[in-house]
């Protein structure tokens, strides 16, 4: 479990991005981070693995202090986190073995043989084969994400990151990766934090859902209370974000 309480940041003008954000993502769940462009969902996950530190308030890793700890505590427990970029961030020079055995020279004492069994692992895990080889050029997006998914468990981590994991990716392929992010966590009982802005990732995956608005927490639930909440300004995210979606679709259809 990952818990804030009462984050704060501030940005050079003094003006808070977040503000007063206190958060409980649980174990063996998705939990997912929505919000408009500029509300503060990146500048929270970020606080959260301590790429930005909060200015105010406390984060806590299972009861660990994450935000009163040093470097070398914080290793530790940046050694139990998994990332999923949004872009995916392979090493575009190093093949998909070698992408996922890099955490794994970094974090473990896994001897070459080990680290191969764990590679094949993840890469079956995700769905992949006969891909060691080969270079994240010679991949399709989708393919790149769940080399990204395999790199990201390989080191069997207790927290999982995502951000943005659908983007760029057709329909078809975002509800693939919806399912491995949501079996993933499930089967290894991770606490799985997601920001996203796919209203079919909510309601397909969203354990629990937060809502951040102008830096503020806005809304708390699950996928299913989404769908009756009385929240303006979330009917108007929700109602923004399919409308857009449609006309991405018809566009696509078109083409």
């Amino acid at each position: 479990m990952i818990r804030t309480e009462n984050i704060w940041k501030y940005f050079e003008d003094d003006k808070p991005v977040l503000r007063n954000v206190s958060l409980h993502f649980e174990q063996g769940k998705t939990n997912l981070i929505i919000g408009r462009s500029g509300s503060g969902k990146t500048v929270l996950m970020k606080c959260l693995v301590g790429l930005l530190e909060a200015d105010k308030g406390r984060i806590f890793y299972d009861d660990r202090d994450f935000s009163a700890m040093g470097f070398k505590a914080r290793k530790v427990i940046r050694k139990e986190m998994g990332m999923l970029f949004q872009g995916a961030a392979l090493f575009d020079s190093m093949t998909v073995e070698d992408n996922i055995t890099f955490p794994l020279n970094m974090f473990t004492r896994m001897s070459r043989t080990e680290k191969k069994k764990r590679v094949d692992f993840c890469l079956d895990r995700v769905n992949l084969g006969a891909v060691h080889g080969l270079l994240p050029s010679e991949l399709s997006g989708g393919m790149k994400k769940r080399v990204a998914i395999a790199r990201a468990i390989s080191i069997k981590p207790k927290y999982l990151f995502c951000d943005e994991p659908n983007s760029g990716l057709d329909p078809p392929t975002a509800i693939l990766i919806d399912k491995l992010i949501s079996e993933i966590t499930h089967d290894f009982n991770i606490t799985t934090v997601v920001n996203t802005h796919d209203m079919n990732s909510v309601m397909e995956i969203g354990d629990t859902v937060a809502f951040i608005h102008k830096g503020d927490l806005w809304w708390t639930g699950s996928k299913d209370d989404v769908l009756h909440t009385c929240n303006k300004q979330l009917n108007e995210f929700v109602y923004a974000t399919e409308l857009m979606r449609t006309i991405q679709n018809q566009t696509q259809e078109g083409e």
